[in-house]
């Protein structure tokens, strides 16, 4: 899972790579009717080399260098036009890690410096409804919390421009949905907590809708339907998964489970 966040924020990686590599600083879209705001820039060749180090350990996928080169970005040049991307970069690494409390630590820091960077705002969510149990004495308190968090995600990332010109409107909007898709995804796995079964299967029910090559959604659809006592639907749902060539084992073998509990007894 998680094509949509992550997806999204290498697309503006790559595409800022390329225009750096020219020696040309990263440009946002040219907005209707208008002239382009002013994008990134590097200030310094200092800066630059720091800049591509950061992009160069994303891509290689090491999480350990992404922290460093982040900290590294952060602490020498603190005007840094790539503060945004930096602390986007650095939050997903520390999650990558399964290091909640830096990812939290960092994506509130994300968010500070632009409270619609709808990458950081799911990725609280996400870090709160993971490590929030039925039993909490603060339940209520903290879904209430990651419900806002992916619900400014899915108004933030609606109201998005596209984030660099190199990538198509086609990309862009497909990654919008993948977002959206996240984001109810985890107010549906917030219901979950709160056993609000029929809420879950709406919010599972959107989240396949905007990503259904993202199986995992379905399977949960499933499984809220089960919980809801909607057998019919449940193994419905389950057979889609189970029969999809693109679909993970694992999501298949809890697809199955699904349809094991909601067949009827004999």
């Amino acid at each position: 899972m998680k094509r949509s966040t992550i997806a999204a924020t290498i697309v503006f990686a790559v595409s800022t790579i390329g225009l750096m590599a020219q020696g040309q600083p990263a440009q946002p879209a040219q907005k209707e009717g208008g002239a382009a705001p002013k994008g990134p820039t590097i200030k310094s060749q200092a800066e630059q080399t720091a800049v591509m180090g950061l992009f160069q350990a994303q891509q290689q996928g090491n999480a350990d260098a992404v922290i460093k080169a982040a900290d590294e970005l952060l602490t020498k040049f603190a005007d840094t036009d790539f503060k945004e991307t930096a602390l986007t970069l650095q939050a997903q690494a520390y999650k990558m890690k399964n290091e909640d409390a830096k990812a939290t630590v960092t994506a509130e820091r994300l968010i500070e410096v632009n409270p619609k960077n709808f990458q950081g705002l799911v990725m609280l969510g996400e870090i709160i409804v993971k490590n929030t149990k039925e039993f909490d004495l603060d339940r209520e308190e903290k879904l209430t919390k990651s419900d806002k968090y992916f619900n400014d995600a899915i108004n933030a990332v609606k109201a998005a421009s596209k984030p660099n010109p190199q990538i198509t409107d086609e990309q862009w909007a497909e990654a919008q949905k993948q977002v959206q898709a996240e984001s109810h995804n985890g107010i549906g796995m917030a219901a979950l907590t709160r056993k609000k079964w029929d809420a879950a299967v709406d919010e599972f029910k959107a989240a396949a809708g905007l990503d259904p090559q993202e199986w995992t959604y379905t399977a949960r659809l499933a499984m809220a339907y089960q919980k809801a006592g909607k057998n019919a639907e449940a193994i419905a749902a389950a057979d889609k998964v189970i029969a999809a060539a693109d679909a993970l084992p694992q999501v298949k073998q809890f697809a199955q489970q699904i349809k094991d509990a909601a067949a009827p007894k004999k």
